[in-house]
């Protein structure tokens, strides 16, 4: 047998991976899942009967359109339905989006630490990423990002509000940063956690989009709508971006129990705003009980919280694990806590109040 082996692109050499939350504590006690930015409420009413029957014809394609899920989308968000592009959760589009605008010898921006997926996605595309630090603060250094687009930027991510920090970026800051890119160059407004936004002073990307055509938003079905598990998400753009979308989209990526469970989604936004308020009012909880032990947390729009830990990362994820709680650790950076049950939340707190401030 020869000891050759397949010849593979260097471009995935040395990529990083793609880290999921973990399940389990591996105590024995009662373990809370706070590594992943679920939803911890079951599917609205009416989602599950929704896919059930959907289930019932998995011998057949999906519909590779989408069609009822792009006239839902349309609707709901008054677009047409020429700027609309699915795919298998936010970030399946945000893949397509590099595919179909960068390759080896173009450059993709993205503050950092950001989204995780973004590294690995542009390196597989042979395009090199640009990081540009956040700041003290744990915001999007705007003014930088700007400053680091060249003639070789194709593609700039904006993730607001940021995963894993939960910061948002305002309007003025926002569109002052758009007005500075220039037209031939993608910036892609990713608001995977934009139904937990309460302050108004931060935009609706979709709104932005309407007079900028270089101007993409992606949204999910995974976080608020409580849809993970069926991974569909959508982007918002003008038409030669979103026709390019589809064009990268893979052949019946979407699923029909995933796209009727969305459809069923949209239409019991009562429900959604609910649940969505829940988590919102304990996000607040927990945020103000952070501040009051003493922590110094940055101000969350999201369905999470950051704590900076630096070196001490690894031991307060430990110290959260034998608390029956799993988090999502940042090695040598920090924790991301998903808002979760409001007894995770409480065991959570119960480790931060007992853990050394630093």
């Amino acid at each position: 047998m020869s000891d050759k082996t397949p010849k593979l692109r260097a471009a995935l050499d040395g990529i990083p991976t793609y880290k999921p939350g973990k399940r389990d504590a591996g105590t024995g006690a009662v373990s809370y899942k706070l590594s992943s930015n679920e939803n911890p409420y079951p599917p609205l009413p009416g989602v599950l009967e929704s896919a059930v029957t959907a289930a019932s014809t998995f011998n057949r394609y999906p519909d590779m359109a989408c069609t009822g899920l792009l006239a839902a989308l349309a609707e709901r968000f008054g677009v047409p339905e020429s700027h609309l592009a699915t795919g298998t959760g936010s970030v399946g589009v945000a893949q397509q989006l590099v595919q179909a605008t960068a390759g080896p010898g173009d450059e993709i921006i993205y503050a950092w630490r950001s989204f995780e997926a973004y590294p690995i996605i542009s390196q597989i595309s042979g395009a090199t990423s640009v990081r540009v630090p956040l700041t003290p603060g744990e915001e999007h250094d705007l003014d930088a990002m700007a400053a680091a687009v060249t003639e070789r930027t194709r593609l700039i991510f904006v993730c607001t509000p940021n995963n894993p920090t939960g910061v948002a970026i305002r309007r003025p800051e926002l569109e002052r940063f758009l007005d500075r890119v220039p037209e031939d160059v993608l910036v892609v407004l990713d608001e995977a956690y934009r139904e937990f936004v309460r302050d108004e002073n931060v935009p609706d990307g979709i709104e932005l989009y309407r007079n900028r055509p270089n101007v993409c938003v992606l949204r999910t079905f995974s976080k608020a709508y409580g849809l993970a598990g069926l991974r569909v998400g959508f982007a918002v753009a003008h038409e030669p971006v979103a026709a390019a979308l589809r064009k990268t989209a893979v052949p019946f990526g979407v699923s029909q129990i995933a796209q009727d469970a969305a459809v069923a989604s949209l239409g019991n936004e009562a429900a959604l705003l609910e649940r969505v308020e829940a988590l919102v009012a304990e996000r607040s909880r927990v945020s103000r009980e952070l501040v009051a032990q003493g922590w110094t947390v940055p101000e969350t729009h999201a369905n999470f919280v950051w704590l900076r830990l630096g070196e001490r990362t690894a031991n307060f994820a430990a110290a959260a694990q034998a608390a029956g709680v799993v988090v999502r650790p940042f090695a040598g950076e920090g924790v991301r806590v998903t808002i979760g049950e409001r007894e995770a939340n409480d065991l959570f707190l119960e480790t931060t109040s007992k853990f050394p401030r630093g």
